[in-house]
């Protein structure tokens, strides 16, 4: 198992098989630029790879930003946010928190249609991708035991009566002609288990059961495969599934849909045999930070009306320069603008910036001056090494604008449970409630940055 932290160390990889994980990585990004979930204008520009940089004069390989797992050839490779970075190699029990953490942050999210379901997973999984089958082997076993999803399809049978209507073509080619009249070939719909959608369960569930170690991911496939027994196997694509959509009556099967299109969307290549044998699910960090603290404000903080990327202005007259603050938050009768920063920012008592960036300074005071507000914080995330939170504040006086000031506010938020990295730690609680305090702390942290 290889283990990279976003630009930060670099690790030896197979010199036989480093050109074909380059090969597998570019199918990967030509592939996310058609359904990407987090849209990059200037990356899809791109043709070659970004997810991670390839050193061929030392055999190395080194993460750029992208989080996630990459399966191929046998081996894992895991690309791990950078604020978790502590200058040492990452135990396993680190890896696990890590990717408990990642899983509670995609929980919030809303561009990435992430299969919500935590509350099950309590095993300790540090490889992601087993974490991912975990949950969509349980959840998927646990609904079909419920409930099977029907549908309507077309049935074309020979009867000895008639149903629906006669198809006369093919009664006459292949019952009149033949002596066969008083069987009679009908077109009829009926409501079926063999459909589209658990066929392509059964698909997937068939793929993961054969790269899956782990027994209990194992017994769930089974269990699925065994109801599922009557459903014809085929292969089936992300794009089909894709166009499935459900009455309110089997929305509880949107979440296996939206497990199927993840492992599916995110595996290029398989064996004769139809066994999963590559696989990556890799995301920029920095829009799931974002995606996550918008997610998490507008489910968990009521007073507040979260909206997400107004881009109604521009910073230049003629529409152009397109201005993206990430949230457009109002509560009591106020508007503030928030950005999320996902930067590693230190407590400096030296540093009279506070680890804040000019040009993030400059973007800001553009916020303002086009929003119209006079308000604006920076949402960084605190990190491995930060336990206290570093905030800090800014005043700037317009004086083009009758000397009107604008605040400029900036804090680090906690979103890490550094509990989960002391040594010896323990627990067989559900994800959700082992990140319980986690989101007390957040929700006082955000309140506190707003003055709700």
């Amino acid at each position: 198992m290889t283990n990279l932290f976003e630009y930060q160390n670099s690790a030896e990889f197979s010199k036989h098989h480093l050109d074909d994980l380059e090969i597998f990585l570019d199918a990967i990004w030509a592939k996310r630029e058609k359904s990407s979930y987090y849209f990059n204008e200037e990356d899809n520009r791109v043709e070659q790879q970004r997810f991670i940089q390839f050193l061929h004069k030392t055999k190395t390989l080194k993460s750029n930003k992208y989080v996630g797992v990459i399966h191929f050839e046998g081996e894992t490779i895991n690309l791990l946010p950078k604020i978790f970075y502590k200058n040492e190699d990452a135990t396993k029990q680190d890896v696990n928190a890590i990717n408990k953490h990642i899983l509670w942050w995609l929980s919030y999210c809303r561009k990435l249609k992430f299969p919500n379901y935590l509350s099950g997973l309590n095993s300790e999984k540090a490889d992601f991708f087993e974490i991912l089958i975990y949950l969509f082997s349980k959840y998927t076993r646990e609904l079909l035991n419920s409930s099977i999803y029907q549908q309507y399809t077309e049935v074309n049978k020979e009867l000895s009566f008639v149903k629906g209507r006669i198809d006369f073509d093919s009664y006459i080619a292949h019952n009149l002609s033949r002596g066969r009249h008083h069987k009679i070939s009908c077109s009829f719909d009926a409501f079926e288990m063999d459909n589209d959608f658990n066929r392509c369960v059964k698909f997937v569930s068939k793929l993961l059961l054969s790269t899956t170690k782990e027994n209990q991911s194992r017994r769930f496939l089974n269990d699925i495969l065994f109801i599922l027994d009557e459903v014809k196997d085929v292969s089936m694509s992300s794009d089909q599934m894709k166009r499935m959509s459900f009455n309110p009556m089997f929305s509880d099967f949107e979440t296996i849909r939206d497990y199927c299109i993840l492992f599916l969307d995110n595996s290029v290549s398989f064996n004769y045999k139809n066994d999963l044998k590559l696989f990556a699910f890799l995301l920029p960090m920095e829009y799931v930070f974002e995606d996550f603290i918008f997610g998490f404000i507008d489910k968990e903080i009521d007073a507040i009306t979260a909206k997400a990327q107004d881009m109604s202005k521009y910073l230049a007259e003629g529409n152009r320069f397109q201005l993206k603050p990430d949230l457009l938050l109002e509560f009591n009768e106020k508007r503030i603008i928030a950005d999320t920063k996902y930067k590693v920012v230190y407590a400096d008592e030296t540093d009279t910036k506070n680890g804040i960036t000019q040009s993030d300074l400059y973007q800001m005071l553009s916020y303002a001056v086009r929003f119209k507000v006079n308000e604006i914080v920076l949402f960084y995330p605190n990190t491995i090494k930060t336990e206290v939170t570093n905030n800090s504040e800014f005043t700037i006086v317009d004086e083009l604008a009758d000397n009107e000031k604008v605040i400029i506010s900036s804090f680090q938020l906690p979103i890490i449970n550094f509990e989960m990295f002391r040594e010896g730690y323990e627990s067989d609680k559900s994800l959700s409630f082992e990140f319980e305090a986690v989101k007390r702390s957040l929700v006082e942290q955000i309140e506190k940055a707003l003055e709700i």
